[in-house]
């Protein structure tokens, strides 16, 4: 393996700012690529140079191997840091980087096709004596298999994306009925976020704590577990929090989860970084979940209770070096916040628009990973982080009351944002335990029992008039709404977005809680309902069609 000299991140937001600085530290130059809702975002401004994709959506960009290639050859590049999400986790573009004679800044593509692959990686779970709950033995054919394996093993159970992660492509289905629904919306959602739609199905386990192990694999066979995480709240099977270390681990839960890893991992004969999924059942039994084969949003937690720059480990590694060293000991404690654009005073629903104010937080164990700056638009295509905020303290309590006051120092406005989520949880007595209190957090405790009254966001006050007396009307989308005038009767759009699904006619009858419109934004699916029972009086839309929000989707009466 050759030294690194030029590193293209096949990545954008606050990842591929992360990968530019690292490759600063290390001495290398970076390569930003971009959409072009992304021309000047903060990633594009953090690398050495930057190269435009030429096109507005991920299958149109970040997804597309071929221009992110030939990106690779233009700018004279060695190496791809593929960053997480996108292309991150398929083999097939490693394997297309590395015949292209640069360095793949992650695991073989062997390893990742083995443990990518979620039914694959429980085979070899299995193998290593992993504790595992039912699930198939490979991705199913559709929704009838999917109900024939919920008579065999009970309800609920979880529709996975075989190729996902990061909570897209995940349904969890509580009756038989809502089956075929949730199916083809996991098997959408995978397609949007990684081109690949299949899915399998587990057994779901209710009321579980999820804990992960952070790990480093090197060429020569050396595996270390970095540290533990707790990611146990979640929306949408999606993490909000995560921290580090797990606590309330006992000393053989802990020693399980590390001989687990280190065996999944070496059975796969992985290098890199790579983080090895677990969930906890409320008795402190352990159930493998999956691998993902690549760098994880809550990177920072180990990094900063370790001491250890996990992307130049991704750097030294790829370029042959040992790690030189066994698992370390965390030290203190640390939690971190993802900053998403999502109203959680509205369901936690996805809300693109621009940064019109963005101040970060100071002080002691305070270190704030953004991908946006203030002036930024924050596009609908892309997901909804917009930044990570991670507090580190000598203790668990220490790092919470230093969460406290940076949650209440950052400023981020002109669009909604899960801050008043966060503000509220770390004063939770559930969350905010000491070593004498149960831990009550389970990765639906959000949907099912946390008790803060979260108001929607208000927006700002419309600008005043211009000199001459008027506002400038907003663009609408080539495909928008026909701009039919809400009435009491109307279904609106609580959200920009893309119809994936229109699930009624003109004339049908339906009831309160019916879905009636499935839209698409930031790659994730939120289907709107009636909150009446009676008619279709009118349908709008269509699917394909773009609609913006507040448009009218459809008429009951």
């Amino acid at each position: 393996m050759a030294p690194l000299r030029k590193v293209l991140i096949a990545n954008r937001g606050e990842i591929a700012v992360r990968v530019a600085r690292a490759c600063t530290d290390s001495g290398l130059k970076s390569v930003a690529v971009y959409a072009d809702p992304d021309r000047d975002a903060l990633h594009v401004r953090s690398a050495n140079e930057a190269h435009p994709l030429g096109g507005s959506t991920a299958a149109e960009t970040y997804l597309d191997q071929a221009k992110l290639l030939d990106a690779a050859r233009r700018a004279g590049a060695d190496a791809v840091h593929p960053g997480y999400g996108f292309l991150s986790e398929q083999p097939e573009f490693a394997q297309a980087v590395l015949d292209a004679g640069l360095s793949w800044i992650g695991p073989p593509p062997a390893a990742i096709e083995a443990l990518g692959d979620k039914v694959t990686a429980r085979r070899i779970a299995t193998t290593v004596g992993a504790p595992l709950l039912p699930g198939t033995a490979g991705p199913v054919s559709g929704a009838a298999e999917v109900a024939q394996f919920a008579r065999e093993h009970g309800l609920p159970v979880a529709i996975k994306a075989a190729y996902g992660g990061g909570g897209r492509g995940l349904k969890v289905a509580r009756t038989l009925a809502e089956i075929p629904d949730l199916f083809d919306s996991a098997a959408r959602e995978a397609v949007a976020a990684f081109g690949r739609g299949e899915c399998f199905v587990e057994r779901f386990l209710d009321r579980p704590r999820h804990v992960e192990t952070q790990c480093l694999a090197d060429v020569f066979g050396n595996v270390v577990v970095v540290s533990t995480r707790d990611c146990s709240l979640q929306r949408r099977n999606q993490k909000l929090v995560e921290e580090a270390p797990a606590p309330y681990l006992s000393p053989a839960q802990h020693a399980e989860l590390a001989r687990a890893s280190k065996a999944i991992l070496s059975a796969a004969g992985y290098v890199g970084a790579g983080t090895c999924e677990f969930l906890v059942a409320p008795d402190g039994a352990l159930t493998f979940l999956e691998v993902n084969t690549r760098l994880q949003v809550e990177h920072p937690v180990s990094e900063e209770v370790t001491g250890i720059d996990l992307v130049r480990e991704q750097l030294r590694i790829a370029a042959g070096e040992p790690l030189g060293y066994d698992d370390p000991e965390p030290r203190g404690h640390s939690f971190e916040f993802r900053i998403n654009a999502e109203d959680p005073g509205r369901g936690f629903l996805p809300s693109p628009g621009t940064v019109a104010t963005f101040e970060a937080p100071g002080g002691p164990g305070v270190r704030m990973d953004s991908g946006v700056t203030a002036g930024d638009v924050v596009s609908g295509a892309f997901d909804s982080l917009l930044a990570k905020l991670i507090v580190t303290g000598r203790t668990r309590r220490e790092a919470l009351e230093r969460s406290r006051r940076a949650l209440a120092e950052l400023v981020v406005d002109g669009l909604p944002t899960v801050l008043p989520f966060h503000r509220a949880v770390v004063t939770d007595p559930a969350f905010a335990t000491d070593d004498e209190t149960p831990f009550a957090i389970h990765t639906r405790w959000i949907e099912t029992e946390f008790a803060g009254q979260l108001a929607p966001y208000a927006a700002p006050p419309a600008p005043a008039p211009s000199a001459h007396g008027l506002r400038p009307a907003p663009k609408r989308s080539r495909k928008a709404s026909n701009g039919i005038a809400a009435t009491h009767d109307s279904l609106t759009a609580p959200m920009q977005g893309t119809v994936v699904r229109v699930s009624v006619r003109e004339g049908d009858q339906v009831s309160a809680g019916d879905t009636i419109v499935v839209l698409e934004a930031m790659k994730m699916e939120q289907p709107i309902t009636t909150d009446r029972a009676g008619t279709v009086t009118t349908v709008s839309v269509a699917a394909g069609d773009t609609v913006r929000a507040g448009a009218v989707v459809a008429t009951i009466s």
